[in-house]
């Protein structure tokens, strides 16, 4: 059967039916932040949010920028030659805004490159940089990019707190939190304000995006639950004979041995899961809420 991964859910329903499908290929965090109703305050919502982000990573106010899009944002820099270090998941979006793109497998690749990007963690297989080994590698460079838009469940992976002079930082609230059409960029507070969006977000979204940030119990409980829900799909995909491949708190990544069998499967199960592009084998999982486990055992025994 030919079908393509990008059409998604709905591609998904045509071919096997609709009904009560479990989306799981989204590569977020199913459990987001409830959004609540909230009273006015005395600070300005920008305000609120560049203190409540700098409090969960351990930074200060002024190097933070409540952004619309993180990447559109350091697209407003002037284009130059970039080198992605491990995941190429950038590569598209920075070609097409004119930039000079390549692949670094080893360090000695970011020779001549003007900005170095690395995501951490990296998708879709959750490699990992400590912050100071990507602060050494910031000493090495003209400007690093860190894309940490995976990182919330894992602050002690976040370049924050020793943020280099030359280092920006890519910060997304939807896969996490849950909240769309807002990111942050973190950088020298004398650099943000020519980064600025000229479309300001609006007031309400930047309000729960402070509340969401300074919400401790939950992002606590989410990621407790996120940890041992990643160790029971581990054990599931390992009874079903698929071998761990990656992955992150948010999502997990299995060789299947045929992917688009064990996903065609899994979506007679009306369970929704993604291939991994460049593979034949890797499939991508993400974490089921609380009253779905019962419907996806069921469906894995079934593999």
């Amino acid at each position: 059967m030919q079908r393509d991964d990008e059409q998604g859910l709905g591609r998904a329903m045509a071919d096997f039916g609709s009904g009560d499908w479990i989306d799981l290929s989204t590569g977020r965090n199913r459990h987001r932040w409830p959004v609540k109703s909230l009273p006015q305050a005395d600070a300005s919502a920008t305000t609120a949010l560049r203190r409540a982000a700098a409090q969960w990573l351990d930074c200060d106010p002024a190097q933070v920028l409540p952004v619309a899009d993180a990447w559109a944002t350091v697209l407003r820099l002037p284009p130059g030659r970039v080198a992605v270090l491990g995941s190429g998941l950038a590569e598209e979006r920075l070609r097409a805004a004119g930039w000079a793109v390549r692949p670094a497998l080893v360090h000695a690749d970011l020779a001549g490159a003007d900005i170095v990007v690395v995501a951490n963690p990296a998708g879709p297989d959750g490699r990992e940089w400590r912050p100071g080994a990507l602060a050494e590698l910031a000493r090495r460079v003209r400007r690093l990019l860190v894309d940490e838009s995976l990182a919330d469940p894992r602050p002690d992976l976040s370049l924050a707190s020793m943020l280099p002079a030359n280092a920006l930082i890519l910060r997304d609230l939807q896969p996490f939190w849950g909240l769309p059409g807002l990111g942050l960029v973190l950088g020298d507070p004398a650099l943000l304000p020519g980064l600025a969006d000229p479309r300001p977000v609006q007031d309400p979204i930047l309000w729960q995006a402070a509340a969401a940030l300074a919400d401790r119990r939950w992002a606590e409980d989410t990621v407790l639950y996120l940890t041992e829900a990643c160790l029971r799909l581990d054990r599931i995909a390992a009874a079903a004979g698929w071998r761990m491949a990656g992955g992150t708190h948010l999502f997990r990544l299995y060789d299947t041995g045929d992917a688009r069998a064990a996903q065609d499967r899994l979506a007679r199960a009306h369970l929704w899961t993604r291939r991994v592009a460049g593979s034949d084998r890797l499939l991508r999982m993400d974490i089921p809420l609380r009253r779905e486990w019962d419907r996806v055992s069921a469906a894995m025994r079934e593999i």
